[in-house]
């Protein structure tokens, strides 16, 4: 008799905010605060944007460091900008077992863009997390989306490996053309929970929807929402994307 692989499910809770250098609304710099909303959510892995490390501007703090502490995780860090000691880029937060894959510059025109990408122990399950930051012109985003499906990073996976997310500041609404492209690979967290997505900036009232997490075909989405509590709102001035993610894997 042909035996049917059985699926289990290891759920994840994850999370990707833009931090705006943890300066809030109230142009008060705190990364404590941050740390605070990140807790509210209680998540097991963190896409973080916009994070300082050795900036003037913030003190000088190793901002990825200080907001892993206060969460008691590790922290992995990709400077987009790098002048001198002063580094401005994306992070990944978790507690699991978490290695370095790759941390590259994306094709950019004006501001300097980058990704990350980390390979997380989920149970029997390697899973592929790629953070990124994109710019803020159409014609620059399209680029850095082409790069992120090419063989550098998505396209260069193992084929099959559906355990993929790519989450971050994509600077693009669902009716970009950037969004559209990264949209047919991977399927949007907030379309597949049945509830009407929500926007995500800026954080005091909410009108576009640029943060998004795109899930790879062996992942299943229990829940998708958007964090606006009183502190999320004034700690940066993005709110926070949560999602309740399901590892699918299979018993051979």
């Amino acid at each position: 008799m042909l035996r049917v692989p059985k699926a289990m499910r290891q759920r994840i809770r994850f999370l990707t905010y833009n931090v705006h250098s943890c300066f809030g609304t109230d142009r008060r710099l705190d990364p404590a605060r941050i740390a605070a909303v990140i807790a509210e959510c209680q998540p097991d892995v963190i896409a973080l944007q916009e994070v300082d490390v050795g900036r003037a501007r913030t003190g000088g703090i190793d901002q990825a460091h200080m907001i892993a502490t206060h969460l008691n995780m590790e922290a992995e860090f990709h400077p987009a900008l790098h002048l001198e000691d002063e580094k401005y880029g994306d992070a990944v937060l978790t507690a699991l077992p978490m290695r370095l894959i790759k941390a590259a510059p994306l094709p950019s025109s004006s501001e300097p863009r980058g990704a990350l990408w980390v390979e997380i122990d989920v149970a029997a399950v390697k899973l592929q997390v790629i953070v990124t930051h994109l710019g803020l012109r159409g014609a620059e985003r399209l680029r850095q989306a082409t790069a992120l499906l090419g063989p550098g990073w998505l396209g260069g996976m193992a084929q099959g490996d559906a355990h993929v997310v790519l989450a971050g500041d994509l600077n693009a609404t669902g009716r970009s053309t950037a969004y559209r492209l990264l949209a047919r690979q991977l399927s949007d967290a907030q379309l597949l929970t049945g509830v009407k997505p929500r926007p995500t900036f800026p954080s005091r009232l909410p009108l576009l929807r640029i943060d998004h997490v795109l899930v790879g075909k062996g992942i299943e989405v229990a829940s998708c929402r958007v964090h606006g509590s009183t502190l999320a709102r004034s700690a940066s001035d993005h709110l926070p994307l949560l999602a309740e993610l399901d590892v699918v894997m299979r018993d051979k």
